[in-house]
């Protein structure tokens, strides 16, 4: 009886062994799956956005020790209504396929704001084209580590053709990149960092040239 009992215990055993086999090769199967920019996005907290009612920002760019550029953003990502603030003056619009005329200037800003505050999403989001992972020296840093090129290469948005070169390391959170003009004659090199977690959007505050001179930065973050 004790032998029988011992061997019914091992067959029980090995089943489960074999059972969490097959569970682990579908985790490592489901996470080979997913693409590149998806674990980006999704360790920037892609995963959490859809519970974001609504995301408050300013946008702040200084140069040197002059602040040239601030503008305050309120949006509602359920219903793509955004409002901006400059100075003293605030313009409300909703985002759609066919904006308005009037509401180009605003919705132009709006979309390059966002793309520094949210990029690591807009690379799942928008209709770019993204190169294969390679591993290359970052540009700041000089370390090396995974890169990735995205392109714009249609001919819709402000500024087709422009592509980011985005690098990353194992944790996939970026931490620097270069921006390429569509015509090739400006690159602009900036870091990633200052990162903090707002409500599991993990969101760089702060974006450097080399020298310093330049940084671009965020302010007054709110997400609800």
């Amino acid at each position: 009886m004790k032998k029988l009992l011992f061997f019914t215990f091992l067959i029980s055993a090995l089943i489960s062994c074999k059972n969490n086999e097959t569970n682990i090769g579908k985790e490592t199967a489901a996470e080979t799956d997913r693409s590149i920019e998806q674990q980006i996005a999704e360790a920037h907290g892609l995963n959490n956005f859809a519970e974001v009612e609504e995301i408050q920002f300013t946008f702040n760019v200084k140069v040197e020790d002059s602040l040239r550029t601030s503008r305050e953003w309120t949006w509602n990502p359920q219903t793509d209504e955004i409002r901006l603030t400059e100075g003293d003056i605030s313009r409300t619009y909703t985002k759609t396929d066919n904006i308005a005329e009037n509401d180009k200037d605003i919705d132009q800003k709006f979309i390059n704001d966002s793309y520094w505050f949210l990029f690591p999403f807009q690379m799942v989001w928008s209709d770019a084209e993204i190169s294969e992972e390679k591993t290359g020296v970052a540009p700041i840093s000089k370390k090396e580590m995974n890169y990735l090129e995205v392109s714009y290469k249609g001919e819709g948005g402000y500024t087709p053709g422009d592509t980011y070169v985005v690098y990353y390391k194992d944790d996939y959170l970026l931490e620097e990149w270069i921006y390429k003009s569509a015509d090739g004659q400006r690159e602009m090199p900036t870091t990633w960092e200052d990162f903090e977690d707002f409500q599991g959007l993990k969101i760089s505050k702060s974006h450097k040239s080399p020298d310093g001179s330049f940084e671009l930065f965020f302010t007054d973050i709110e997400v609800k």
